[in-house]
């Protein structure tokens, strides 16, 4: 499954081996700075070959190295009581579907890298509301990062102090452990988590920006029903299918991410729950704290990813209501609908109608317009299957269930 077969959208793309995610100056003011500011701390940045091999070493160092020495050389001394829940189980457990997510992510974006800068990959052009409105959503992504991240980063900071205090880092080729030792292993061990967790969730921020950006668009695509003119009809079939091209490019780029972090999150929680439950031990802080995390973080990122999805099918399957009413209108002749003015819903319109254009000379093409956005109105799909609400509520519904049913067995103070 390639992550990035964007089927018609690309084979009609220019395609460049060498641009940067991030070119030097990719809008005016340079709006896209701190993302490229983002991307150069997580060691992401592939404008330049030292730039991607640094990525590739980081990657192999975080994402597998420091994971599986976790895995394999740290232990922590069973001083507690032997019904107390051994801290290594919950250590071994987290590291794979935090790789995995990982792994996923970084998968994602070195196939984007190979293709598009950050310009190209959000569709940010000269649309007049995308141009007003995508500072304010840039700003807002990464404020849904720091959210999930910096309180995140702060519980798993204290638990690896803890866990460490009593951890033995034993090597084959080393005889004893020694303070020294442990604390570079534990530098290492905080540094491999934010990069993990960075990587996922930065694709799942991207993906939601992407969703947000298209929103702006077709707020644009609504306020055209708000005139009547010859070519109405004209300029709103141009502007829908450059939309609805744009949503299938998001759908492909993103549809392995997707259902991969599905199939990752999904069988790390029913692992965790069958590791709980085959327990006859109890938990503690320093037991449980890893799987709280992890979880609480995977929840997130997902969480991110269904809701931009939901939003964007939303707002696609809302132009069909606002097409007919618009056909209605005019149908009708009316001279106004709905006495109330909401710029933000989707529900409400108003139509001038000129008293000298004749309605009925061009009721057949209203009429086949309603019918195609009616048959065109599938927003973000995996493999022709329409994300709408209610699927996207059930997957979340499933998940949070799952994750919550863990942590009421192993949240435990103690």
């Amino acid at each position: 499954m390639n992550p990035c077969d964007d089927g018609y959208f690309l084979d009609h793309m220019p395609i460049h081996s060498n641009t940067p995610l991030l070119p030097s100056k990719s809008l005016r003011s340079d709006d896209l700075r701190n993302f490229r500011l983002l991307l150069k701390l997580c060691a992401l940045d592939h404008s330049s070959p030292s730039g991607q091999a640094m990525s590739y070493m980081m990657f192999v160092v975080f994402t597998l190295l420091v994971p599986l020495i976790s895995c394999l050389f740290i232990k922590t001394p069973r001083t507690r009581p032997s019904s107390v829940m051994d801290a290594n189980s919950f250590n071994v457990l987290v590291q794979f579907p935090e790789s995995g997510l990982a792994v996923i992510g970084f998968l994602t974006l070195i196939c984007f890298f190979r293709i598009y800068n950050l310009t190209q990959l959000l569709f940010l052009d000269d649309s007049t509301l995308v141009r007003l409105g995508y500072s304010r959503e840039l700003d807002r992504a990464l404020h849904y990062l720091a959210f999930i991240l910096v309180p995140s980063f702060l519980v798993e900071l204290v638990h690896k102090s803890i866990f460490f205090s009593s951890a033995e880092v034993s090597f084959p080729f080393i005889k004893s452990s020694c303070a020294a030792l442990n604390f570079v292993i534990f530098l290492l061990v905080v540094f491999s988590w934010v990069y993990r967790t960075g990587v996922f969730l930065l694709v799942c921020v991207l993906f939601r920006l992407t969703c947000e950006l298209q929103i702006l668009r077709f707020r644009g695509l609504h306020k055209m029903f708000d005139r009547c003119e010859p070519d109405t009809i004209e300029d709103v079939c141009r502007e829908h299918v450059r939309i609805k091209k744009q949503l299938s490019a998001t759908s492909h780029r993103y549809r392995f991410f997707i259902i991969a972090a599905f199939v990752v999150i999904s069988t790390s929680q029913f692992v965790a729950l069958l590791l709980v439950l085959a327990s006859k031990s109890d938990t503690s802080f320093l037991s449980s704290c890893n799987l709280v995390v992890c979880s609480a973080v995977q929840l997130s990122g997902f969480f991110l990813c269904l809701l931009g999805a939901a939003r964007i099918t939303h707002r696609a399957q809302g132009v069909v209501c606002i097409a007919t009413r618009w056909h209605m209108a005019l149908t009708c002749a009316s001279e106004a609908v709905s006495p109330e003015s909401d710029t933000d819903s989707s529900d409400n319109i108003y139509i001038n109608v000129s008293s000298s254009l004749d309605l009925s000379s061009f009721f057949q093409a209203r009429q086949a317009l309603v019918e195609y956005l009616r048959h065109n109105n599938k927003g973000i799909t995996l493999y022709g299957y329409a994300l709408d609400r209610g699927l996207l509520h059930t997957l979340f519904a499933f998940e949070f269930s799952l994750v919550m049913w863990i942590l009421s067995k192993v949240v435990v103070l103690s």
